[in-house]
């Protein structure tokens, strides 16, 4: 027998398959030893065959399994194929996708623990009786062994002495087995809410079970109970032995949306996201293997979850940019979840309030079946949006972040011991400092970006790769001591809140603050159960979380996602308001919004103050038609990047040749084309430069494989070059 197998090189050289000489216990998808090119290496099992185009006797032999079970289940071999050809990855970049690297690494391994139990030589009585007088911790041991049938022998040694349970072991009255320890992430308690569905949610539900397969939009607006319609189809598909996948944005998300769950489906539920120590990931993901649970939650590294005959995948928030890697490999969430539904003919649902308008305009023409829930669940208003000019304020001599509005709103909900939520999308004190003399401004030494201060810790931060830098009060260059803040971030909002509203409790929530484990469950817990409180955040608080007590939400300025240079900054803007808007009023009491801007007369205020996602996807997408930005056309992004600028500028001068060489030949299809360098021209130390294509759909294919396979000729080791399709950040 000959096995088909892929090597665990992460090159172009070697990706493709190698045969060996199979074992008789050889099974497809498992993970091997493999020797290659004198060392020894791991690989996968893509087939078994009876013969191979290669005398047997040049063929190597392979080595032991590393698991006795196969590590890639038959469904993903397809989807390697298909991600292959479709995102242009080797071998080894998808399949490493499909397994989880605490075990490729061999990080971490099964905990087991010692577990004593009685056996029936067990006398409690004789044994009391038979020791010493002063043997009073051997005689507590043995009173103790009467509750239960099983103890942890750890807890027994720490609690009684390890001699003691040593010398009960050795009379042979008392057995020690080892046990699997199943490390499972910590969940806040909760009581299930089964709630009675409203004639909306219903007939979505019927009408997505009853399609079976394909793509479904469910666009309904926050609060409707999109969540409950999940859990009914998700329970509807557990009932009939299949399994069920649901994918939220954020790992903020997952803390919440695991504990609603685990409190409906219970143990069934496990979850993925990189928020879990190795131990945890690694026996989650072996829970789902091997049929323990059947339903997955998580990030978008959860679609790649070996749960076997799945009957619903859920990308819930669909609209957001982090369902599309954007460093390697590079994939889209939602093509994934495409190929996946496929394979096991079940529906893929993608749900949002504010749908992509990509994804929209699939639905618009029929690519994808739509269903709406146009209502909240308790049939209250959207809370009332409220724009205040932010240059009114300063005219009036008012320089602070809040308007005198927001601040009476921030004092009512105060005295009415309710919540508020403020969404600032700017993490830190203030994004940099600026020299009024000589107008220095300390930058990162290995990016290209102006440090962002920390009062905190008094330190200058890169949020690129992470560099710290002592802060200082004189201008290390000139001198001065006429230092200047930027723009403010969310620790300056917290500040200039405890300055008028000192007796309140005021918690944060950015990656600052919750970098730690637990430190996002701890933080969630305590603004829950707290009034009044007021809750400081990044986008982290815009989506998914569901405090019946906010009855106001303040967006401290609103303009930071809008005046950007993309294409879709109006789009992100009004998916951020109204994500962030809808936390606000979501029980019986009335919700309030508070937003602050400086350009009140943009056209996306006008929509996003009247909840008018229709309005503006019309006007959005004529925008983009007219203009021929994506969906109505392909953008792809080339970016080249080397810790060698020169090197850098060299490949990408010899690409952009190449490509305008092409263009000449397919000039009507090609929009635009150019070569430059990237936003944030350094990272890491390694210099950035791209070159920005868009043409039309008419012979999309032709132009993407052959930019794809431009990229494959690239030999140099130095310089890394990558693909971006319709990329989701272009900075």
């Amino acid at each position: 027998m000959i096995a088909e197998v892929i090597v665990d090189i992460p090159s172009i050289n070697t990706d493709k398959v190698f045969d060996y000489v199979a074992r008789p216990d050889s099974k497809v998808g498992q993970r091997v030893v493999v020797p290659f090119g004198g060392r020894i290496l791991d690989g996968y099992i893509l087939r078994l065959k009876d013969s191979s185009d290669i005398p047997t006797e040049k063929l190597k032999s392979l080595g032991q399994a590393r698991e006795e079970f196969s590590v890639l289940l038959p469904e993903f071999l397809v989807l390697n194929e298909k991600m292959k050809s479709y995102f242009h990855l080797r071998n080894i970049d998808c399949i490493r996708l499909f397994v989880p690297a605490q075990l490729r690494n061999g990080s971490v391994h099964s905990l087991t623990i010692k577990l004593l139990s009685v056996n029936d030589k067990f006398d409690k009585q004789g044994l009391i009786a038979s020791s010493r007088k002063n043997a009073i911790k051997f005689c507590a041991l043995v009173d103790y062994l009467e509750k239960d049938k099983q103890y942890d022998v750890a807890m027994l040694n720490k609690q009684f002495g390890s001699s003691c349970v040593k010398k009960l072991v050795d009379m042979g009255v008392v057995d020690v087995v080892e046990q699997e320890k199943l490390r499972s992430p910590s969940v806040s308690a909760r009581q299930d809410n089964l709630v009675e569905l409203t004639a909306d949610q219903q007939k979505v539900v019927a009408d997505i079970l009853s399609s079976k397969e394909g793509m479904h939009l469910l666009f309904g607006v926050t609060g409707s109970g999109k969540t409950e319609v999940y859990m009914h189809i998700i329970a509807e598909v557990v009932s009939k032995g299949k399994s069920a996948i649901l994918l939220v944005p954020e790992i903020s998300l997952t803390p919440q949306v695991l504990s609603i769950f685990r409190a409906r489906f219970g143990d069934t539920v496990a979850i993925l996201h990189s928020g879990l120590s190795n131990g945890e990931r690694f026996d989650e993901w072996k829970r789902i293997r091997f049929g323990q649970a059947k339903i997955v939650i998580g990030a978008r590294s959860a679609i790649f979850a070996p749960v076997s005959d799945v009957g619903v995948i859920i990308l819930d928030e669909e609209h957001d940019p982090s369902y599309q890697a954007d460093s390697n490999p590079r994939f889209i969430t939602h093509i994934v979840a495409k190929f996946r539904g496929e394979y096991n003919h079940c529906p893929v649902i993608f749900g949002s309030a504010t749908p992509a308008l990509s994804t929209f305009n699939l639905a618009e023409n029929g690519d994808i079946t739509e269903h709406r829930l146009p209502n909240r669940v308790n049939n209250k208003p959207m809370p009332h949006i409220e724009i205040v000019n932010m240059c009114d304020e300063m005219l009036m001599g008012n320089t602070g972040l809040f308007s005198e509005r927001l601040k009476e709103e921030l004092k009512r909900v105060v005295d009415e011991k309710n919540q508020a939520m403020l969404f600032l999308n700017r993490r830190g004190f203030s994004s940099y400092l600026i020299c009024r003399e000589c107008g220095y401004v300390p930058k990162c030494e290995d990016c290209d970006v102006s440090l962002v201060y920390h009062k905190e810790d008094n330190l200058l931060k890169c949020h690129y790769c992470s560099n710290r830098y002592k802060a200082f009060k004189e201008c290390p260059k000139c001198g001065s001591s006429y230092i200047r803040l930027g723009a403010s971030g969310t620790q300056k909002v917290v500040e200039e809140l405890h300055s008028f509203l000192p007796e309140v409790t005021i918690l944060r929530m950015d990656f600052d603050t919750t970098k730690n484990r637990g430190d996002l469950v701890n933080l969630l817990d305590k603004f829950a159960n707290t009034k009044p409180c007021i809750l400081v955040g990044t986008q982290m608080i815009a989506k998914g979380h569901d405090f019946p007590a906010v009855t106001l939400v303040g967006i401290v300025d609103a303009d930071v996602s809008l005046h950007v240079s993309d294409y879709k900054a109006t789009e992100r803007t009004f998916q951020l308001i109204t994500q962030v808007a809808g936390r606000a009023g979501r029980s019986s009491l009335e919700g309030k919004v508070i937003l602050q801007t400086y350009t009140p007369n943009h056209y996306v205020y006008r929509y996003v103050s009247n909840y008018d996602y229709l309005g503006f996807f019309d006007r959005e997408k004529n925008l983009r038609e007219v203009a021929q930005f994506p969906p109505f056309s392909k953008l792809v992004r080339i970016l080249i990047t080397s810790v060698d600028e020169e090197k850098a500028v060299q490949i990408t001068r010899q690409f952009y040749e190449s490509i305008a060489e092409f263009k000449t030949e397919h000039e009507d299809e090609f929009l635009y084309c150019k070569a430059m360098s990237a936003p944030v021209k350094r990272i890491e130390r390694k210099f950035r430069y791209q070159i920005i294509c868009r043409y039309k759909l008419k012979e999309e294919k032709l132009i993407t494989d052959y930019l794809f396979s431009l990229v494959d000729k690239s030999g140099d080791t130095d310089v890394k070059v990558f693909i971006e399709v319709n990329p989701s950040n272009l900075s």
